[in-house]
């Protein structure tokens, strides 16, 4: 009677080189990930930090604007001179042009001395501005009646609004116009919402000067809310 016979020897010997073969290839493709992985972190790592180069480009070259209390017209009429100070309008927005001829319009400067960040806030918002600095969400002019809103990044390196969570009520933030007027606000509230949820944004402030200042968190899927209200 013929028989084919195996035996045990061969058989785990098989076996062990298909699970050689198997450990191999996931070895191998476990390399590959962290490859990818250490790839990507290190390029969002360089336009992280090429961003905030901008934003601090941008800094660095704004207008050398004295403060709006300081500013003031003075009209002569022949020899009766007469000198009628008036605060000069607000001078709305700035601009930045870089080196690629990318012009970048900004209305505001940002500083939050807590937390150590000092942004211009641009008068527009999208994908590609979010990664140049922080942008102005909605309401009217800065330092002026309403809830003026601005939104930014959440960067775990810190950068833009990545240490918001930090601020606390009673902390300090300020805002500089393009006229110079430069405005303390207080941090009177802090919470987080749905991304749906809009209601921040509100222009009804009872006449007061307000700000808002947006951020992602839980990893994006809600939002970060800190409001100011005027010192």
């Amino acid at each position: 009677m013929n028989q084919i016979l195996v035996t045990d020897k061969l058989y785990v010997t098989q076996k062990l080189k298909r699970k050689k073969k198997i450990y191999r290839a996931e070895f191998i493709a476990s390399l590959l990930l962290v490859f990818i992985f250490s790839g990507w972190f290190v390029y969002s790592k360089y336009e992280q930090n090429k961003s905030e180069a901008k934003s601090q480009e941008i800094l660095e070259n704004a207008p050398d604007m004295t403060t709006a209390e300081d500013q003031a017209l003075v009209v002569a009429f022949g020899d009766d001179a007469e000198i009628i100070e008036q605060e000069l309008d607000q001078v709305d927005t700035a601009s930045y042009t870089d080196e690629n001829g990318t012009t970048y319009t900004y209305e505001a400067i940002l500083s939050i001395p807590c937390i150590g960040i000092q942004y211009p806030v641009l008068s527009d918002t999208s994908d590609e501005l979010l990664k140049i600095s922080l942008n102005k969400f909605w309401g009217g002019s800065p330092n002026t009646v309403g809830n003026y809103c601005v939104v930014g990044h959440n960067y775990r390196s810190g950068k833009m609004f990545g240490k918001l969570a930090r601020v606390n009520n009673g902390d300090k933030v300020y805002l500089q116009d393009m006229s110079g007027k430069k405005l303390e606000y207080v941090v009177y509230e802090k919470y987080v919402v749905d991304p749906e949820d809009v209601a921040c944004t509100s222009q009804i402030t009872n006449g007061l000067k307000e700000m808002t200042l947006i951020t992602c968190t839980e990893q994006g899927k809600r939002r970060l809310i800190v409001k100011c209200r005027e010192a």
